[in-house]
């Protein structure tokens, strides 16, 4: 696609990383997680929400097999996982403070968008649909790609599909499997972490929230590094 010019200082595009991130999905994932865990009978605990936080999928299901005893299939546990918090988010999605706000200031400016998920695409179509047809110029689901986060694949596809070199995207992420692969693509990292600590580097900056965060705040983070860089 075909993306016009933007007279600018900083970054080409920003793509958002949708659970975490762009909307406050994880009480519907610990909810779901917890219900299913509990019917065989296992108490689903922070510390195993914190070791499947940002996934992959096929990591969760694998995880909630061991932890049944090996009932069913890893398969089986992805999928009704999968299944179970879709349901919830049918009954309705909030927005991480600020990320609606955020997302809504970088469309006015006409900045290109990506939202770039690990999740299957049944569940990113259900969070698309709160949105205007055509709101995002890119999405990219863990279905998309071969390989999805922590894999770069999906960032990769995402630049691509935008038009714009990956090195020139600011990411929004809060996940380190998410983290690790926005970084490994070789974009510009703006983490908000949820139950994880992330070291800051040239490349990954650390907010607490998205909340009261400008364009031009995220723009300074972005010039910043390359400020480093030449001095």
């Amino acid at each position: 696609m075909r993306i016009e010019n933007r007279v600018k200082r900083g970054f080409e595009a920003i793509l958002f990383d949708m659970d975490g991130t762009l909307i406050n999905s994880e009480p519907h994932w610990m909810t779901g997680e917890t219900e299913l865990m509990a019917e065989y009978g296992h108490q689903w605990t922070t510390e195993d929400q914190k070791y499947c936080l940002g996934g992959p999928l096929t990591k969760v299901g694998s995880y909630m097999w061991k932890l049944s005893g090996e009932k069913e299939s890893p398969d089986y546990f992805h999928q009704e996982l999968v299944r179970r918090v879709i349901s919830q988010f049918r009954k309705g999605i909030e927005f991480m403070p600020g990320a609606h706000e955020l997302l809504a200031a970088s469309k006015d400016e006409g900045i290109p968008i990506g939202l770039v998920t690990a999740s299957p695409i049944a569940m990113m179509e259900a969070t698309l649909s709160r949105f205007p047809a055509d709101y995002f110029d890119v999405a990219v689901s863990g279905d998309d790609v071969q390989f999805t986060k922590p894999d770069p694949a999906c960032y990769f596809l995402a630049a691509e599909k935008l038009g714009v070199d990956i090195t020139h995207c600011l990411v929004l992420e809060d996940s380190l499997t998410g983290i690790r692969a926005a970084s490994q693509s070789g974009a510009f990292v703006v983490a908000i972490p949820h139950l994880v600590t992330v070291a800051e580097s040239s490349r990954v900056r650390v907010l607490p929230s998205l909340e009261n965060v400008s364009l031009s705040q995220l723009e300074d983070l972005y010039t910043s590094e390359y400020v480093a860089r030449s001095s």
